[in-house]
């Protein structure tokens, strides 16, 4: 699917191969920096609604943490030489849309839309890290979310649903609008911006499409298997 930094390939320039990677890993930070702070501020405004003190201060926290990874990939980009705010501005419309698109409507689906997302783009990312460069795999994993923050909504979501059984039909159901939405905005992202074809010549093309066909099907398989362990049907 790509050629990794420092290897030529044939009817392709050194200069032209680096450029094309420089672009592929700035799209892709920015894209990153931009899904870590809409995650804070919507783990920050889902606080709010939370039935107990302690599930406020449990999202406030991860909120807290969301930023945090912001700011690793802030720097990172820093280091590049990259405003990040110019990094994330080409990713704001679509990300934005799909937040409107999947709006939750109580707090049950903030905890489902939190555990779901999160936890696609994590797959996601890992998946496409492969294919960076050292340094940039680095930032990916310092930002993907720690097993204790998806433990911690699992585990909520577990007991939400042993509370109030009548919730399962609706939360599964939400979760697969979830995963399609997240699948759908992932290819769209990639094919109007570089990170899913930044490293590609032209020959591999085909090859490429295959491989991010068999990357969305392991992210569904995986969104399945999630969904079991909390007694879901996916």
């Amino acid at each position: 699917m790509s050629i990794p930094p420092g290897e030529s390939a044939p009817n392709v320039s050194t200069g032209e191969l680096n450029a094309r990677y420089d672009k592929f890993v700035v799209d892709l930070l920015g894209v990153i920096a931009y899904g870590e702070l809409s995650a804070f501020e919507r783990l920050s405004s889902d606080a709010r609604y939370s039935p107990t003190l302690h599930d406020r201060a449990a999202l406030g926290r991860m909120a807290v943490t969301e930023f945090e990874h912001f700011d690793v990939v802030r720097a990172r980009l820093a280091e590049m030489n990259m405003d990040v705010e110019l990094a994330m501005r080409p990713f704001q419309q679509s990300i934005d849309s799909f937040h409107d698109r999947t709006r939750p409507a109580d707090w049950y689906e903030s905890l489902m839309k939190a555990y779901v997302v999160d936890a696609i783009s994590g797959d996601f990312y890992r998946a496409i890290s492969e294919f960076l460069d050292q340094k940039t795999r680095e930032v990916i994993n310092a930002v993907q979310t720690n097993d204790e923050s998806g433990a911690l909504l699992q585990d909520r979501l577990k007991k939400m649903l042993a509370d109030d059984p009548r919730l399962a039909s609706r939360l599964a159901l939400w979760g697969r609008r979830l995963v399609g939405e997240a699948l759908t905005q992932a290819q769209r992202v990639g094919t109007e911006h570089s990170f899913l074809r930044g490293l590609m010549i032209e020959d591999e093309l085909p090859a490429a499409r295959n491989e991010v066909s068999t990357l969305l099907a392991q992210l569904t398989k995986n969104h399945s298997r999630r969904m079991s362990q909390l007694g879901l049907t996916a």
